[in-house]
């Protein structure tokens, strides 16, 4: 059995659960609505305030899609109920970052030309820079997989290079240095 696919998912009040005939799970809370189809042999089982998923074979791939469904379907109620929060960190001389209107993150990273990224509506951002400290962009939203792919997409248009560390980096991520040149006897 599934280690992950066997774990009840509790129901915080507020949010609640609904399986559609084409295997569509959605959830809704206070935050807002999510939805994902699943695949037909996981049965989905709602029970005093708890879900818990079931599989109908024990073949190789009925078994990794029973963890999977279940670590989604818990990220989507935490997400309409708590949501998520994603902060990343500019560190480099003269990185800058600023929210424009229509949800569009300007980003200085060192290059010749300003970097823009129109967010999904989804996502909320801010980003705060105080004096001596490295700017903040902080990324708010219901769904764990789009500000995933979202604080990726920033990531990656300066990724931080081992020798200073200079880049955009997730809060509290830890970069493996390298040692520079040795000096000259």
């Amino acid at each position: 059995m599934s280690r992950i696919g066997k774990l009840p998912i509790k129901l915080p009040s507020g949010v609640e659960l609904k399986i559609s005939d084409d295997f569509v799970v959605s959830v809704k809370g206070p935050l807002g609505e999510l939805k994902q189809k699943i695949s037909p042999n996981i049965k989905v089982e709602t029970e005093n305030d708890e879900i818990t998923l079931v599989r109908s074979a024990e073949t190789k791939q009925q078994k990794s899609l029973h963890g999977l469904y279940r670590s989604l379907i818990n990220n989507m109620v935490e997400g309409v109920s708590k949501g998520f929060e994603v902060k990343l960190e500019l560190v480099g001389v003269g990185y800058r970052a600023e929210v424009l209107p229509n949800n569009v993150l300007d980003l200085v990273l060192g290059y010749s030309h300003h970097t823009y990224l129109q967010l999904p509506p989804e996502v909320k951002v801010e980003a705060s820079s105080d004096k001596r400290s490295n700017p903040i962009v902080t990324l708010k939203s219901m769904d764990k997989q789009l500000i995933g792919q979202v604080a990726a997409k920033i990531r990656s248009f300066r990724k931080p290079e081992p020798y200073k560390g200079k880049g955009i980096k997730f809060v509290g991520e830890v970069l493996r240095r390298k040692a520079g040149k040795a000096a000259a006897k």
